[in-house]
């Protein structure tokens, strides 16, 4: 069972969870605002946990309550973890790729239940994950839920991206923030779970103070590919350019996709290219912002500058959802002028 003594590097959201537990102050509506996988989602599953255990013990669930079994066992019929890949259970094709959070998960998975009793007579708990992700529509018909909850009810949305959600949906809430991990904090973590020293530096250093950036890219095998990147922007900046990059990027961005798809078959192949094109992207990006500070001759800062540009603009195109063959074929043309 995650308890808040597990949770490593968040001490001021930890001692303000605390604190307002411990004075029954518990706001009902709550944002956990911070980087991805820096425990987020540890610590809402900790409270959770504590919320609805019948006999706890300071901050302590008491492990052994009717409560505590199910919830160990991940059936506590109060507990409710809401994702965007709920869709897949309430769209009749059973064929959508679950790219943002509707009103057709939002409704059934939250604001239907949390009007009705619980079935163990504690609380109920709601887990929003990617919370940003929630549609103008969803986002509405949540309100009157956050505002008045039936009931000792909690809800938490988990997001990196707290703007995106609307000033109504803000102001209903309490936001917790929680900060990027400590490079070395990572990398003693990732080293405690068996992570080989050279990996988990590069891991850490990549990952940019999120553990759970760190692992996954290091199951997905994004590490090993980043060092090979950054190897060739070395060369690129050293007047050595790699034959064909933008080649090399969608290799990179198809096989990044291709680990997404083995994890969820129903993942959208689209969707997951574009992001593994943007994460070369941003390594890359990083690189060079990484060698101006050693440059002193104005024609190297000048190249590399213009190559942050270029990849900026890659970047932007992504975000405008441009077709991805004519987003590496604009960064070629840029980085060859």
């Amino acid at each position: 069972m995650d308890l808040f003594s597990n949770i490593f590097g968040q001490d001021a959201a930890i001692s303000w969870l605390r604190e307002a537990y411990l004075a029954d102050r518990l706001p009902h509506a709550m944002i956990f605002a911070g980087p991805v996988g820096v425990g987020k989602a540890t610590t809402a599953r900790a409270l959770a946990a504590l919320f609805l255990c019948e006999r706890p013990k300071d901050m302590s669930p008491c492990g052994k309550c009717e409560s505590c079994r199910v919830f160990i066992a991940g059936s506590h019929p109060d507990y409710h973890v809401i994702t965007k890949e709920l869709i897949r259970y309430h769209d009749k094709t059973g064929k959508s790729k679950g790219i943002d959070l509707s009103i057709h998960v939002v409704r059934p998975e939250l604001i239907d239940p949390a009007g009705r009793k619980p079935s163990l007579g504690r609380g109920k708990v709601f887990i929003v994950e990617q919370a940003e992700l929630m549609n103008v529509q969803a986002q509405n018909a949540l309100l009157k839920t956050l505002e008045e909850p039936a009931g000792r009810t909690l809800i938490v949305l988990l997001t990196d991206q707290p703007r995106a959600l609307l000033p109504t949906i803000r102001s209903r809430c309490q936001t917790l923030r929680f900060a990027a991990l400590e490079r070395d904090t990572v990398e003693r973590e990732l080293r405690r779970r068996g992570v080989d020293k050279t990996l988990a530096s590069d891991a850490a250093l990549l990952a940019r103070g999120s553990l759970g950036v760190a692992l996954k890219w290091i199951e997905d095998g994004v590490v090993p590919s980043a060092r090979e990147l950054a190897q060739q922007v070395d060369n690129a900046l050293a007047g050595q350019p790699p034959p064909d990059l933008p080649g090399w990027l969608k290799a990179a961005a198809d096989a990044y996709a291709q680990k997404q798809l083995d994890r969820d078959e129903l993942a959208s192949k689209d969707q997951a290219t574009r992001e593994g094109l943007a994460l070369y992207l941003m390594v890359a990006g990083e690189r060079i912002r990484g060698q101006l500070a050693r440059q002193d001759d104005p024609a190297e800062l000048e190249r590399a500058c213009a190559a942050i540009d270029a990849i900026v603009r890659a970047e932007s195109y992504l975000d405008a959802n441009v077709n991805t063959s004519v987003v590496l074929q604009q960064l070629a043309m840029a980085l060859e002028r």
